[in-house]
């Protein structure tokens, strides 16, 4: 324990200043993106109420209580004392407090993310392993050319063909939302169908997206450990193929996988936004792309250091399961 305590502490200690810089340098690049939000709200109060731009501007700055006048070490000081308290400021748009928004949005992405990665985590590790064992079969060119396609190809676009396809021109699944308006939300059967439902297609983009990359990482893998002197004495041993296959090769292989399936949950929550966008799912990613488009920087910011915390923490997370399943790696 003494020996995993100092490393750890070194490695908590620097993920806190990878937070702080990536928290400085995303409020002052949100506030050097182009389009002024007051001016745009400003407009849109002429236009309604009739009064000069003067006063629209007076107006919207009372309504999204920001002022772009204010210096920004300012502003930044403010935020930092705000953020050093727990309040992550109140969205310019959606006139509720960031933290309000991030509690009712991650759950959506956390369930969609997670049960995307299980299964194509399970998909992939299944078909690298075959094609290790059974090498030169038509499955190993075929799941090659799929993981190259996939990789090549984004995930947003993958995500617009399956609703143009299953959405609009089949029909079998809904084009936008969690579940649907008319169904009572709790833990009852049919809001539980329903939401697995509405997340049908968001799960299955992440998951095409993903198979590939999970085969061709596992065959890589168990090729390597195909070549181990275990492997060839279970064989001399007469053991029975599937024993070999799961317990020696598969349990093996699957090792470096582990590290980076959590890897990859950072990766997939962060983002998230294209996605979700497509299919107007509830998650950050969707607030994410809402605020870009808005300029709304308090929400910005929040979701910038939540997904940079997921991050951070997925590889945390990712070096220590690894020193606790591979006693050769030690986690400094």
């Amino acid at each position: 324990m003494k020996l995993m305590f100092h490393p750890l502490v070194k490695k908590l200690a620097i993920s806190v200043v990878t937070i702080f810089v990536a928290l400085t340098f995303t409020f002052i690049l949100v506030r050097q993106m182009p389009g002024d939000i007051v001016h745009t709200w400003a407009m849109n109060i002429m236009q309604q109420q009739g009064v000069t731009y003067n006063e629209a501007r007076e107006m919207a700055k009372a309504m999204l209580n920001y002022d772009p006048n204010v210096p920004i070490a300012v502003q930044y000081f403010k935020y930092m004392k705000g953020l050093l308290s727990g309040n992550l400021g109140t969205s310019l748009t959606y006139r509720i407090p960031v933290s309000v928004i991030i509690v009712q949005a991650l759950p959506w992405t956390v369930f969609v993310c997670t049960l995307s990665l299980i299964i194509s985590f399970v998909i992939g590790v299944l078909l690298g392993t075959t094609i290790a064992w059974k090498r030169k079969t038509i499955l190993e060119p075929v799941v090659t050319l799929y993981a190259s396609i996939t990789q090549a190809v984004p995930d947003f676009l993958i995500a617009l063909l399956l609703l143009v396809f299953f959405g609009v021109s089949l029909r079998w699944f809904p084009l936008r939302g969690a579940y649907s308006a008319d169904t009572v939300p709790g833990f009852n059967i049919p809001f539980m169908l329903d939401v697995l439902y509405h997340a049908a297609l968001p799960v299955l983009a992440y998951t095409l997206q993903y198979i590939g990359s999970w085969a061709l990482a596992m065959k890589a893998s168990a090729t390597s450990v195909l070549g181990e002197d275990y492997i060839a004495v279970a064989e001399a041993r007469g053991l029975k193929q599937k024993r070999i296959i799961v317990r020696y090769l598969a349990g093996n292989a699957i090792l470096p996988l582990v590290t980076s399936l959590a890897i990859a949950f950072g990766t997939i929550v962060g983002g998230s936004m294209l996605v979700e966008t497509v299919f107007g799912y509830p998650g950050i990613g969707y607030f994410f792309g809402q605020a870009i488009a808005t300029r709304d920087y308090s929400l910005i910011q929040g979701l910038f250091l939540l997904t940079t915390v997921v991050m951070i923490l997925a590889n945390l997370t990712a070096d220590i399961i690894y020193s606790k399943i591979d006693p050769r790696i030690k986690l400094e």
